[in-house]
């Protein structure tokens, strides 16, 4: 008889992962989702103009990408679980001065306060999952972890149009999101310890090309610093974290251009928010199908369609602004950027899994996480500047060939740095 375990069944470690990750995930983007809508609302009851409202609800991206590195060092010292735990609580605190706040700069703060702890929160969950989930089915989890922030996100905004029409109050959000943020602590720290209960995936898959040279085996007893580990892994960072960052910044600029896009065209409200339902429809319904295409064929697979759709998609859409069915295009092309975005789901949290170092892959998440938050925060002021300065079709156009630049960079770096193994 054979004394080796047999290897873990994807289902079984999904199910199971359930309670303890992809529970509280839910709970934290249902609740995030209510009420970002409501931010820039928020802040024009306290006297904010356009510009100024846009800026309060901006600190929101601001807050993570400022709490990505300090995450990392957070989850390689406590753990995902105590990391959870904490950013949960902290967050309540935000929601405490986002619900009573009496200025604008104390509305900022406890926006800015609620993104860092989101970071934080989303970090120890990639973290644990980096270290726990086998290679053979990790795309499938982390498109599944994906796909349950979207859809939280994704029924948010409807939980707070019905609190709106019941209670008539935009607070009534901030406290829905309190309670679910006190479901997601209680979930995190009474459900069992997923640190005890999986134990670290045993892989042996190549080691990462960290651009330094190799003398024997790797450490793993020494943990290394947030900065340290950045330097050490410059080049997978300068390199595939740049074409990560691309990818971040199509979605972003998806979520600008096509209210935008509807808006310019003469386009009326509902319309628009019906052609950009559709989207994020045909987006959110295909997250696992994602997961499915990298486990069995590659990352490569699911990236480079993804980036190209996007990106044709993107330039495409440019040329249709005055064309007598521009209302058709606008329809067509959304649908054509949402198959494009639900193909890349989970795309972002694999490849930074990947290329982590094994031992303690914190810290260099952290610094993943930040490129490609980095990569969203940009992309939207990119838009609007060349909008400014020449026209949105032009700021269309150049986003599409941004994609295409992304999707030469994943060709190369992929391959490059990603171990080869398939489900």
């Amino acid at each position: 008889m054979s004394d080796t375990a047999p290897p873990p069944r994807a289902k079984d470690v999904l199910w199971r992962f359930g309670p303890m990750i992809y529970g509280p995930t839910v709970l934290f983007a249902l609740g995030e989702g209510a009420v970002i809508p409501l931010i820039p609302i928020i802040a024009a009851e306290l006297g904010a103009d356009v510009a100024t409202a846009a800026l309060v609800a901006s600190a929101l991206v601001v807050g993570q990408l400022c709490g990505n590195i300090p995450a990392g060092w957070a989850v390689a010292r406590i753990g995902e679980r105590l990391t959870m735990a904490i950013a949960g609580t902290i967050s309540l605190v935000g929601i405490v001065a986002l619900a009573f706040a009496p200025v604008l700069g104390v509305l900022a703060a406890s926006v800015f306060l609620i993104g860092f702890c989101a970071a934080a929160f989303g970090l120890a969950r990639h973290s644990f999952m980096t270290t726990r989930v086998p290679l053979s089915f990790r795309a499938r989890a982390l498109s599944l972890l994906g796909g349950t922030f979207r859809l939280g996100m994704f029924i948010g905004p409807f939980v707070a149009a019905a609190l709106l029409a019941l209670v008539g109050e935009e607070r009534a959000a901030v406290w829905f999101f309190g309670g679910c943020l006190v479901a997601c602590v209680l979930l995190v720290m009474l459900g069992p310890d997923p640190e005890k209960q999986f134990a670290p995936a045993d892989e042996r898959v190549p080691a990462e090309d960290t651009g330094e040279a190799v003398t024997g085996s790797i450490p793993t007893a020494e943990r290394a610093g947030v900065f340290r580990t950045m330097w050490q892994f410059r080049r997978v960072l300068s390199r595939l974290g740049l074409a990560a960052a691309s990818l971040s910044a199509l979605r972003s600029a998806r979520q600008v251009v096509l209210p935008l896009w509807g808006v310019s065209i003469g386009l009326d409200a509902q319309t628009i928010a019906l052609v950009v339902g559709i989207s994020g429809a045909i987006d959110f319904a295909l997250f696992y199908a994602s997961g499915q295409v990298m486990d069995r064929f590659g990352r490569l697979w699911a990236a480079l369609p993804a980036m190209l759709l996007m990106g044709l998609g993107f330039i495409a859409l440019a040329f249709t602004h005055d064309l007598d069915s521009a209302a058709m295009w606008f329809a067509m092309f959304a649908a054509v950027l949402g198959v494009g975005n639900g193909l890349s789901s989970g795309i972002l949290l694999t490849l930074g899994a990947d290329v982590a170092p094994r031992a303690d892959p914190a810290p260099f998440l952290g610094s993943w996480r930040t490129l490609t938050d980095a990569g969203g925060a940009v992309s939207p002021l990119l838009v609007s500047g060349i909008a400014a300065a020449s026209s949105l079709a032009l700021a269309t156009g150049v986003v599409g060939g941004l994609g295409l630049i992304g999707a030469v960079l994943f060709a190369v770096y992929v391959p490059r740095f990603v171990p080869h193994q398939r489900g």
